[in-house]
């Protein structure tokens, strides 16, 4: 069978030049990834490959699924090779690191638990360790850093007072936020997860920093542990 190219479409049909008569919030998911793959298989045109991994269902299907999915995975969907896989991953990667970066440059305040989940949630909530965050605010609320202050095992991570506020008072901050995931996807907070959170806050008071809430991320949820009380 002969290599199936973009241009054995018809014309008004390919992305490409879709792209440039009328820009490329015109163009469907499928038809923005086909543009990046570039070229088809033996079998299948670009747009057609694309179309397929976005039908993976694993962990995320559709556009979501490209924050997710790993090199084996997408080099699972015949005409995917390792070339156009590593295309996709960047494209994935780029999107959750300008998804993340707006925020410095067009500011948002992190004043309810539902936004401080959304910021987190696509990256935490397949994790399979915990992974234990510190978002660092002004006088003002609004973000001036975020880390990623430890990796634990399956059931736990590890987080010390010292070193939070080591960070904390590196970067001039004035309140914290603490956000963990739990790798099972229940994110109903341990007797663990309230002592510590307890102590982070005794700490804080001595030196003049509030931790305004601590978050735990599930699957597809979240708990604040200052709205249960529990600060």
């Amino acid at each position: 069978m002969r290599h199936m190219k973009m241009k054995d479409l018809p014309q008004d049909d390919r992305p490409y030049e879709r792209c440039l008569r009328e820009g490329p919030q015109s163009l469907s998911d499928a038809e923005l990834l086909s543009i990046i793959i570039r070229t088809g298989s033996r079998e299948e045109s670009s747009l057609e490959l694309a179309s397929n991994v976005l039908a993976l269902n694993y962990p995320k299907e559709g556009i979501l699924g490209l924050l997710h999915l790993s090199l084996p995975e997408l080099m699972s969907v015949k005409g995917i090779g390792q070339v156009k896989g590593i295309q996709l991953l960047c494209v994935g990667e780029l999107s959750r690191r300008i998804w993340k970066r707006r925020s410095l440059i067009q500011p948002v305040t992190f004043q309810d638990p539902q936004t401080i989940a959304e910021y987190y949630q696509e990256d935490m909530r397949h994790k399979s360790q915990e992974e234990f965050h510190v978002m660092m605010f002004n006088n003002r609320q609004m973000l001036i850093h975020d880390c990623l202050l430890s990796k634990g095992t399956v059931n736990a991570s590890l987080a010390s007072p010292r070193d939070i506020f080591i960070e904390a008072l590196k970067h001039r901050a004035v309140s914290l936020i603490l956000v963990h995931n739990h790798p099972s996807g229940d994110p109903e907070p341990s007797s663990q997860d309230i002592q510590l959170t307890r102590r982070i806050s005794e700490a804080g008071r001595l030196i003049d920093i509030q931790v305004l809430d601590h978050i735990i991320i599930g699957d597809n949820s979240f708990v604040s542990l200052k709205e249960r009380r529990l600060l």
